[in-house]
């Protein structure tokens, strides 16, 4: 959209939500019309229920809706392209990831917005409420605690956690890259990739590539290439650069003033694309140039997916020879939409009894969305969110691993 398009849309946006006082409602399952119904519903009557599932918990799945419901939970540090913008700001956007689960998934998701962002504040609110959700989405949570908020709490709850920001973004890239890899008639795990932007969606898509098979992975931050000789690197971007250059052990000497040390490959974004085939970019507007495409393998793919302006305009990096451009908007062609992961992911793994999302069913989530798109194109790698088979798809890929 231009300025005044998008100031335009944000009035609108504005004077709905003013209008109808935000976007959530609850509404009852069963009748409330006389005596006999708020008994059915209520006391006396619920403390039937009350007493089957204190004798055993697990009938709190059959006399409840904890199995359809999850908690979209955030701490309003990492909200969209907005920043830290607090937990009361972050409503809004929960609100709406909690209607795009109901509409697309069928499930009950509420907003929990913590006012806090310490890290084991946040675990321990989490594991408390946990007995009332049939899992957890963390969302919009900032790099690198939500690293070790999610691995706590899959370790130490029974129930599927998600971060949405790291695997629904590398799933969805992941069903993108599938798609594309045929229309460039190039196989996915032999390309070279660079993933400029190592926040938790940079991260995570690079070990979902990873584990999907693609071999040659470099990865971009604000001071260049991240290999382990470097300083200040955090516990993910060690983890990450040992496996971009494994003879490498940061036990090695060498001079950190002069950077001696050779095993690992460096320098800037413009340098390390030359020879590459996919620019996948989640990090910020305009770091990508027409200059930089050309340096790429013909028929390059480019992910620009910063929001709400891409690295690079689609209308540049084709004339520079793109194949594919895709982007995180919806007035481009090829969306990488998170909406095409969670709510069928969610629905397939809250049916089917699944208390952990591992790698496989990323993989298997991001194949069905591939899978979708029956003749891929260069206008059209990943399925609308409004296709009713994405959510079926999902759930038939997963139910089929079990």
């Amino acid at each position: 959209m231009d300025g005044n398009n998008l100031m335009n849309f944000n009035k609108k946006s504005l004077a709905l939500h003013k209008a109808k006082k935000g976007k959530l409602e609850i509404i009852s399952r069963v009748p409330l019309k006389n005596r006999v119904d708020l008994s059915l519903a209520y006391t006396p009557g619920v403390a039937a229920a009350c007493l089957e599932i204190a004798k055993n918990k697990k009938l709190v799945n059959t006399y409840t809706n904890k199995q359809n419901q999850v908690a979209v939970v955030t701490d309003g540090s990492a909200v969209l392209g907005l920043g830290d913008i607090g937990p009361e700001a972050a409503l809004p956007v929960m609100e709406g990831k909690a209607i795009l689960f109901k509409e697309f998934g069928g499930v009950d998701a509420f907003p929990v917005c913590l006012d806090t962002q310490n890290t084991e504040e946040i675990i321990n609110i989490v594991k408390k409420i946990a007995p009332t959700f049939g899992g957890i989405n963390l969302e919009d949570i900032s790099a690198p605690r939500c690293f070790e908020i999610e691995e706590r709490l899959i370790a130490e709850l029974n129930i599927p956690i998600f971060h949405d920001d790291q695997h629904g973004t590398a799933i969805v890239v992941l069903a993108g890259l599938i798609n594309a890899s045929k229309v460039a008639r190039k196989k996915l795990v032999d390309m070279k990739v660079v993933i400029n932007g190592a926040g938790s969606a940079g991260i995570a898509i690079f070990k979902l590539l990873k584990e999907f098979g693609v071999k040659k992975i470099w990865m971009v931050d604000s001071q260049g290439v991240i290999y382990l000789c470097r300083k200040k690197l955090n516990q993910e971007k060690i983890k990450v650069a040992g496996v971009i250059n494994p003879s490498c052990k940061l036990t090695d000497k060498y001079d950190p003033r002069k950077l001696k040390c050779q095993r690992c490959e460096r320098g800037q974004l413009a340098q390390l694309l030359a020879g590459k085939d996919i620019f996948i970019g989640v990090s910020r507007a305009g770091l990508l140039t027409a200059e930089m495409v050309k340096l790429m393998n013909p028929q390059p793919i480019i992910f620009a997916m910063a929001n709400p302006n891409p690295e690079i305009d689609p209308a540049i990096a084709k004339k520079a020879g793109a194949v594919i451009v895709a982007t995180g908007r919806s007035d481009y062609p090829n969306q990488v939409n998170n909406v095409l992961v969670f709510p069928g992911l969610f629905r397939a793994v809250l049916d089917l009894g699944i208390k952990k999302i591992t790698d496989k069913i990323k993989i298997a989530t991001a194949e069905a969305i591939s899978e979708t798109v029956k003749v891929p194109n260069s206008l059209n790698i990943i399925p609308s969110p409004f296709n009713k088979n994405v959510v079926k798809n999902i759930y038939l890929k997963i139910k089929n691993l079990k």
